[in-house]
Formats: C-alpha cells, sequence, structure tokens
C-alpha cells in the first residue's frame, strides 16, 4: 500500500528523523514481559466493533468495505484514515464486542502491523500516534496475548519496547497540546508497564508536569478552546495518574493540579444530556467518555459560575444553554477555530434542540472550512460575513478575529440574563452585534434579542459608506437557529412561529418580533462517525439595517407543562454507516 505523505521540506525531514529513531530503537533491548497485569481504561462502541469484524472499516470519517481484506490492505489513499488506522483506537471497539472473531481480527491486524510496519515504516512513527499506539496495545495486552505462541510474545514485546524507545527520543518533535500529551502518556504508560523501562519514567513525568503548566491555563482550559479536545487531554492526564498511582509512584503537583482545574470545566461545558458543548472543530463526545474521566479523576468540584474556557452557560430546570463568549483562537491554536462568536447551544433534557454544524474535518476541506464559517453557527451574521475570517495560509487560521466587547451575566425575577457584544463587523460594515439571553428560573422559556448598531461616529461614517454602494442603501443579515437532526420542525400559525416535537415528546414554539422575514431553511449536522453530513433544519430570521440599528427579538417557550421528571427513555442507536 503506497501511503500519502506531504511534501514540504521540513515535513520531509521530520518524517526521515521519525525513521531513523525507529530503526534505532528496534535495535535496542527488548522488554520481556509487563511489570504487573495491565488493566483496560479506554472505552469502544460494540456497533462499531460489529462493522469492523465485517469488514467495513469506518475510519476518519472514510469508508472502505472490504470483507475478508487485512485492515492494512484497505483500498485507500486517504491520509486521514491511515492515520486513524495506526493510532489503533479502534482496538477498543473490538474488545468492546470481545467475541472470538473480533479477538481474531486484533490479533491478525496487530501481529501484520508489527511484520510490515515494526521497523519504522508507514505512516504511523509519529509520536503522537506512537503514544496513541502504546495506550492501546497496553490496555489490551491480554485482549491481544490471549492464545498466542511464545514467538508472538517476543515479536510483541520487541514492538512495544521499540516504540517505547522512540517515543524517550521523540516525544519532543510532537506539536504542542494534545500530541504532546498523547506522546507523554503513551511514555508514561510504557515505561510503568515494561520491564526495564522504569528510567524512562521519571524524564517525562517531569515533561507531562512542565506540559500541563504551559497548555492548562489557570481556569482549566486549552488554548483551541474546544471542549471535546480538552476532555481527550483530561482523559490522558487521568490515565497517566492512575498509572503513576498504581505504581507507587507520586503524581507531580502540576499535573494533580491540571486535573482538579480541568473538571469543573468541563462540568460547566456538558449540556443537560451529558454531552459535550460542540465548539471549535470539536464533537459532543464519546458517549460515557466524560463520565468515566470525571469519575476517575476523583474531582468532586461542581462547575464554576464563571466563564468556562471562554465559555458561559446558563441552566435552569431541565434546560442547558452553552454560549461562546470569547475571541476565536489565534494563532496555531486556532487552526480549527470557527468563527462562533456569541453562537450558542440549547438541550433540553437528553435531547438537543438548537445546535451548531459542528466540524466538517471529517468530509474534506470544503465541509472543514464551510463548518467553521458564522452561518453555521446558531448566531447572527452580517451579508453572508463571518464575524471572523480565515487566512489563506496552512493551516487556514482566524487571521481577522472578533473580539468580544462586553460580557454582562445578571439575575432577576425573571431568570438567568446574559448580555454580550463583540466587534467583528465594525471593520467591514461599522457593525457591532449584542446578544442578550434570558432563560427562566424554570428552563421552561429562552428569550433572545440581537441587535446590530453603529456606535461610534467613525463607525456611523463607515456603515454609511458601505450602505451608500448598496442600491437599497441597506445592509442585510441573518439569525440562525440549527435545529438538531431529530427534532420535527413545522412553520405554525400562519407563517409566525416555528413548533418544535422533541423525540421525549415536548414541543416548543419558536416566535419573534421585528424581523422582515422568518423560513425554516434545510441544514446539516456534521458529527464524526459517520460517513455523510445528516440533513437537518434551521430557523431563520432575516432583517436589514436601515438606519443606523436593528434589533429583532425572539422567544423558545414549551408549548405545555411538561412535567420536570419527565420520562424520556428512547435511546438512538449508532448508525455508523449512515
Amino acid at each position: 500500500m503506497a501511503y500519502p505523505r506531504k511534501d514540504g521540506f521540513a515535513a520531509r525531514v521530520t518524517r526521515w528523523q521519525n525513521r531513523l529513531a525507529a530503526w534505532r530503537a528496534s535495535r535496542s533491548h527488548a522488554a520481556t514481559g509487563f511489570v504487573s497485569q495491565p488493566e483496560p481504561r479506554s472505552i469502544g462502541l460494540f456497533a462499531r466493533g460489529k462493522q469492523l469484524t465485517a469488514g467495513n472499516f469506518l475510519l476518519a470519517g472514510h469508508l472502505v468495505e472490504a470483507p475478508g481484506t487485512l485492515l492494512w490492505d484497505a483500498p485507500t489513499e486517504a491520509a486521514e484514515f491511515w492515520a486513524e488506522a495506526h493510532g489503533f483506537a479502534w482496538l477498543d471497539d473490538l474488545a468492546a464486542v470481545s467475541d472470538p472473531i473480533a479477538r481474531s481480527r486484533a490479533q491478525e491486524w496487530t501481529w501484520a502491523w508489527i511484520a510490515r510496519f515494526g521497523t519504522g515504516r508507514g505512516p504511523g512513527w509519529t509520536p503522537d500516534l506512537t503514544g496513541r499506539r502504546l495506550i492501546r496495545w497496553i490496555n489490551h495486552a491480554i485482549f491481544l496475548m490471549n492464545g498466542r505462541s511464545s514467538a508472538d510474545s517476543q515479536s510483541y514485546f520487541n514492538a512495544l519496547s521499540a516504540q517505547t524507545m522512540f517515543l524517550s527520543r521523540r516525544w519532543q518533535a510532537s506539536a504542542p497540546g494534545l500530541p504532546r500529551f498523547e506522546a507523554l502518556t503513551g511514555l508514561i504508560y510504557a515505561g510503568l508497564a515494561l520491564t526495564g523501562m522504569e528510567r524512562l519514567v521519571g524524564p517525562a513525568v517531569d515533561a507531562l508536569a512542565r506540559e500541563c503548566e504551559a497548555e492548562i491555563d489557570a481556569h482549566g482550559g486549552l488554548p483551541t478552546r474546544s471542549p471535546e479536545e480538552l476532555l481527550e487531554v483530561f482523559t490522558l492526564l487521568t490515565w497517566a495518574a492512575q498509572a503513576l498511582g498504581e505504581a507507587g509512584q507520586t503524581v507531580p503537583q502540576a499535573h494533580r493540579a491540571a486535573i482538579e482545574r480541568i473538571a469543573p470545566t468541563l462540568r460547566s461545558l456538558r449540556h443537560a444530556d451529558g454531552a459535550l458543548a460542540r465548539f471549535h472543530g470539536g464533537g459532543r463526545g464519546m458517549e460515557g467518555r466524560l463520565d468515566h474521566a470525571l469519575a476517575a479523576s476523583g474531582v468532586k468540584a461542581a462547575p464554576g459560575s464563571g466563564p468556562a474556557m471562554g465559555f458561559l452557560r446558563l441552566a435552569s430546570g431541565r434546560t442547558s444553554v452553552i454560549i461562546d463568549a470569547a475571541d476565536p483562537p489565534g494563532g496555531h491554536a486556532g487552526a480549527s477555530a470557527h468563527a462562533s462568536t456569541l453562537a450558542f447551544e440549547m438541550t433540553s433534557g437528553r435531547r438537543p434542540v438548537i445546535v451548531n454544524c459542528g466540524s466538517g474535518a471529517p468530509f474534506g476541506a470544503e465541509w472543514h472550512r464551510a463548518g467553521r464559517a458564522t452561518p453555521s453557527h446558531s448566531t447572527l451574521s452580517v451579508e453572508g460575513y463571518s464575524s471572523s475570517r480565515l487566512n489563506r495560509g496552512t493551516p487556514e487560521v482566524m487571521a481577522d478575529r472578533a473580539h468580544v466587547t462586553q460580557t454582562r451575566p445578571t439575575e432577576s425575577a425573571e431568570g438567568h440574563a446574559l448580555r454580550l457584544a463583540h466587534d467583528g463587523w465594525v471593520a467591514t460594515h461599522g457593525l457591532t452585534h449584542s446578544r442578550l439571553l434570558l432563560l427562566s428560573h424554570d428552563g421552561r422559556h429562552l428569550g433572545g434579542q440581537d441587535e446590530l448598531h453603529a456606535i461610534s461616529p467613525t463607525d456611523r461614517a463607515r456603515l454609511a459608506t458601505v450602505m451608500s454602494r448598496k442600491a437599497d442603501a441597506r445592509i442585510r443579515f441573518s439569525i440562525r437557529f440549527h435545529l438538531h437532526p431529530d427534532v420535527d420542525a413545522a412553520i405554525d400559525l400562519g407563517g409566525n412561529a416555528v413548533s418544535l416535537a422533541l423525540k421525549s415528546g415536548e414541543i416548543w414554539i419558536f416566535r419573534h418580533s421585528g424581523a422582515q422575514g422568518l423560513t425554516l431553511e434545510p441544514s446539516v449536522y456534521l458529527e464524526k462517525g459517520r460517513l455523510n453530513p445528516r440533513a437537518s433544519k434551521q430557523i431563520v430570521l432575516s432583517g436589514h439595517v436601515a438606519e443606523f440599528d436593528a434589533v429583532i427579538g425572539w422567544t423558545l417557550a414549551k408549548a405545555q407543562d411538561t412535567p420536570l421528571a419527565i420520562r424520556d427513555l428512547e435511546r438512538d442507536e449508532l448508525p455508523v454507516l449512515s
């Protein structure tokens, strides 16, 4: 199989250095066994594991249907597919099935990897993928080793040792953030688990503590502001801490403090249904992963009342609302940043209602770019302009970023209120967007008001210049409310409202005031683990700025008093091939 490669000079040098380090590592002294019996910590999906055993390889959004074919012979050249394959996270899914067929596949593909790539060939010899792979190989060692010959066991430990030595020499080459956390956690895991590798643990533990201080801010957030990425880092840190504790070693204070800072932040970023808010390239998180990680951390701290990684949360009754209340990340941290300033998501009980489209990265470059634009989020956009704009470099980052100019939470007899504003269109149109959100104390009513204003004389002059170029002297804008695919929406009340029916049986009614138009239009829900974007709908309020401002109000309220303890027992199956 010819794997695709990046052709840049720096990429070629890095690849050569990785291959050289892997070749040297394969000739180092090999471990002879485990210090103690490994225990699996990672969680897989049974449905996905069954698809793998049937020869349906769905990795990184690419489906290859090849029954009876070795994974490494899958007929595809998609780089993302092969990165996920070499990371071995699919072992979690096969272990979730854990029947003889799943075990046979896991063993066959693992020893085939050793035979083909064990000396440094292929795209899997990067520090982050090697760390991810080591964690799975050690987590599922009993599953993999069951019934294998002594010769197979020796080749397995030889490959584990080579990868561990490779990581000890190359972890510094991983990018800061999640890739480096993966590399260092894998090194700690292997150093603690394998005989004769204990000397590698201390330097890796110290390096991980330094990364915690450098990458996890005082409020438990990451520079990327991706909730799902924060969960992945948190999970790795808890795994490393557990492994150190079980080995009788001390967890550094910086490491433990990072876990303690992240836990309440993650609790603030989870909706009423337990899933994460979908912002800045992150998804909802694998089911059960967040609860498992929080339980493993032992941190009981409740969600904070202030900003959590730049997001604010309103919660009452069975309703949660999470708002992007900070500037998009810039620089390298913004490689997956979205122009989502002031966008929100809303969940009622176990049912997401208002969402953002999500990350289009698994569906290709065009979907990735489209998913980052402001119209793909539940907020206001001006004439199709995003509130923050991408450059055209590699990677594409937010070069012209909206700045949040106001964040004011208040409490009143009516409920929890939040007023925000950003200047994303001041430079282009002279307009500032402000948004007021009010969630009632019982969680049955969400009210909002979106405003566009030209505040200063300079802003008014710029707006007048832009308007003078228009035939009708109007600046048009839209306010979008993307709906989850499971929400059944219909125009109601003679075109003045939208009724939203949830699978739980709840009915919500959307109304507005001040908009020139209300429409129900097609949308998409971009979800990891699926072949194609899911079709959904969006409520769109349209209006225009005729003078120097515009104001539109809207409400989302339950149509009847459903009980707070409503039984919502219908569960969604994972349609991995849809």
